[in-house]
């Protein structure tokens, strides 16, 4: 399930544009590795992350870490099965999530 929008202007209370050309994309994807998202597949997903200008972050259950940071994204403990939500706001958030949902569908390739 991969979705994807472009934002809507907004205004802030200074009447100032909000971010009007950022396009925002997110899907779920399910750790399927045996070990989880231990240091190793952190690292891979932390330097896919990096390849893209997008903020992105991932979101488990109520906790939000930035996908670029491999200590944000350890502190998840996101072990086999664990449902993980992919969000990325930018140019570039479409392409972002897909490579990092791939990631993570490949069990980080290990």
């Amino acid at each position: 399930m991969t979705q994807s929008s472009s934002s809507i202007s907004s205004t802030s209370g200074d009447d100032d544009p909000v971010d009007t050309d950022a396009a925002r994309a997110e899907t779920v994807a399910v750790v399927c590795n045996r070990l989880g998202m231990h240091a190793r597949p952190a690292m891979s997903f932390v330097d896919t992350a990096s390849q893209y200008v997008s903020d992105i972050h991932v979101i488990k259950k109520e906790q939000k870490v930035d996908a670029k940071s491999i200590m944000q994204l350890m502190m998840l403990a996101a072990t086999q099965g664990t449902e993980l939500r992919i969000v990325a706001e930018g140019s570039d958030a479409q392409a972002a999530v897909e490579a990092l949902k791939s990631l993570v569908d490949r069990g980080f390739d290990e």
